[in-house]
């Protein structure tokens, strides 16, 4: 399996990536049905619903071979995996299930807003019971992929919080379905312009009386359980964002080998310069470090053991890694590391962002504090 996704990584994703990243441009939709045929949408889902029925780890074992070559492909099969799956009847799950391990219900999540980033419990996007619908009222930030798939699960506040309860009661997540390519009504938004993790756009999104079906309700807003089922989720999308890192940085190690090997300078390449071959073993041995890190949280996640510290200190480890590893690359790279014509700029402005998505690192060193001394 990671033989297959390293050979489709690098006969298919990089060329495009190659062709597509410095345009800002999206993925085509046969690629992503290229995607499903390969059945990285449905690593995690189970057999029975034509997934992989395999785990946390191999999902991040893929996904460290596809981010070697573009994060972003790393990224879109996480719209998969089941997600958005849990609405209407069990014939209905059953069926979406199906489509998404195929990659033909992929999803955008809709968590952060303006004035809610790392402080989801301060979500104010509402959503107001009316006959058999939803009426959903406000704004989100840091959409990926929104306008491109079949769905948003958005999430919102259903009710305030009673006294004594926490902040972050009275939340509920809504499947928002859509037609690919358009906003569904009363939605509309405008592109964020981003540094890098190009591939798919990232939207801020009006939500503007739009109607969900009350059977499109996937978590209770009684009590924390929507809080909580996030907070979940973000346990696998941080391990999961760690192997992304430790693709990308190991972009960068591969590519300063080839690049030491063959640039010429004093009449000997680089790679017979100790200090430069002294770096990139450096560089080459946290990649291992971090790689053997997320392999065994996912082996937690898969296996059922609580690991929501070890979760936040892979993500803060493999993550700030990455920054600094494919930092380096470009430092190796000398004039040239600072220019379009080699991939390492864009390993380093895509690591970049792995610090921030998913949980800035400053909240990963909070959760890690508040698991060693308490709250």
């Amino acid at each position: 399996m990671q033989r297959e996704a390293r050979r489709f990584a690098r006969q298919e994703v990089l060329p495009l990536a190659d062709e597509l990243d410095p345009q800002k441009a999206e993925m085509p939709r046969k690629f992503l049905d290229r995607i499903g045929e390969q059945g990285y949408f449905g690593i995690t889902v189970a057999a029975e619903h034509g997934g992989m029925g395999l785990g946390t780890f191999e999902y991040c074992m893929v996904a460290e071979e596809l981010a070697r070559a573009w994060m972003s492909v790393a990224s879109i099969i996480a719209r998969g995996q089941g997600m958005g799956t849990q609405i209407g009847d069990s014939a209905r799950q059953d069926d979406l299930l199906v489509r998404s391990a195929r990659g033909e219900w992929i999803g955008a999540v809709a968590l952060s807003e303006p004035d809610a980033g790392s402080d989801l419990a301060g979500v104010t996007t509402r959503a107001v019971a009316d006959g058999d619908d939803w009426v959903v009222d406000g704004r989100k930030r840091w959409t990926g992929f929104a306008k491109a798939a079949d769905f948003i699960q958005v999430l919102c506040r259903v009710r305030d919080p009673e006294p004594g309860e926490s902040r972050a009661a009275g939340l509920a997540n809504l499947v928002v379905e859509k037609e690919r390519g358009r906003f569904p009504k009363g939605v509309t938004g405008y592109q964020i312009d981003k540094i890098g993790y190009h591939g798919f756009t990232t939207w801020q999104l009006d939500f503007t009386d739009v109607r969900v079906p009350k059977t499109n309700l996937i978590t209770s807003p009684a009590g924390t359980a929507a809080f909580k089922a996030v907070q979940k989720g973000l346990n696998v999308a941080r391990v999961h964002t760690a192997a992304r890192a430790v693709g990308l940085a190991r972009a960068a190690v591969e590519d300063c080998a080839d690049y030491l090997r063959h640039r010429v300078q004093f009449g000997r390449p680089l790679s017979d310069f100790q200090a430069l071959r002294f770096t990139l073993a450096e560089m080459a041995a946290k990649v291992a470090q971090a790689r053997a890190f997320y392999q065994h949280v996912a082996h937690l996640i898969d296996t059922g053991q609580p690991c929501e510290q070890e979760a936040a200190m892979v993500k803060l480890l493999a993550t700030e890694m990455a920054v600094e590893v494919t930092g380096q690359g470009v430092q190796l790279h000398g004039g040239n590391g600072y220019t379009t014509e080699y991939r390492v700029e864009r390993y380093w402005r895509d690591a970049r962002l792995t610090t921030i998505f998913e949980g800035t690192s400053q909240i990963q060193q909070h959760i890690i504090a508040d698991r060693l001394l308490g709250k």
